[in-house]
């Protein structure tokens, strides 16, 4: 798949485009030490964040040793490995067993955490776990 090249956003919008990638950064970082932290996603978000933002930081992010192969999984085709999933379904049943139990007072919070929740599932659960072969 062709990539074309970025178009780099100018003032205002590319220092809060740079903020909000080390802002996700930092999160993903932490998500390494934090179990109920996500790491993949934030540096997702990170990267796209630094593509519009500085070349310099998007490469640094998207060729790192650890985090790049996630992340250009997920840009070149929108993979999401299996642990991942697995990991993001359980997170968000863990979370709404905890709003249901312990913090709404009636079923419409439940309910309709649960209806957002589903959705966000079915989209992690339909993209691919891996990448297809090539060749």
């Amino acid at each position: 798949m062709q990539r074309q090249e970025p178009t780099f956003a100018t003032g205002g919008a590319r220092l809060l485009r740079l903020g909000l990638g080390w802002l996700c950064v930092g999160v993903g970082f932490a998500g390494i030490v934090l179990p109920v932290l996500p790491t993949t996603p934030f540096l997702i978000v990170a990267a796209w964040a630094f593509s519009s933002s500085s070349r310099r930081f998007h490469d640094w992010l998207y060729f790192h040793p650890r985090f790049g192969p996630s992340i250009q999984a997920w840009r070149d085709h929108r993979v999401i490995p299996r642990r991942a999933k697995v990991f993001a379904v359980s997170t968000m049943l863990g979370s709404l067993g905890y709003v249901s139990v312990f913090v709404a007072e009636t079923w419409h919070l439940p309910v309709g955490a649960g209806a957002g929740m589903a959705v966000v599932a079915a989209y992690v659960v339909s993209r691919p776990g891996r990448v297809p072969n090539e060749g």
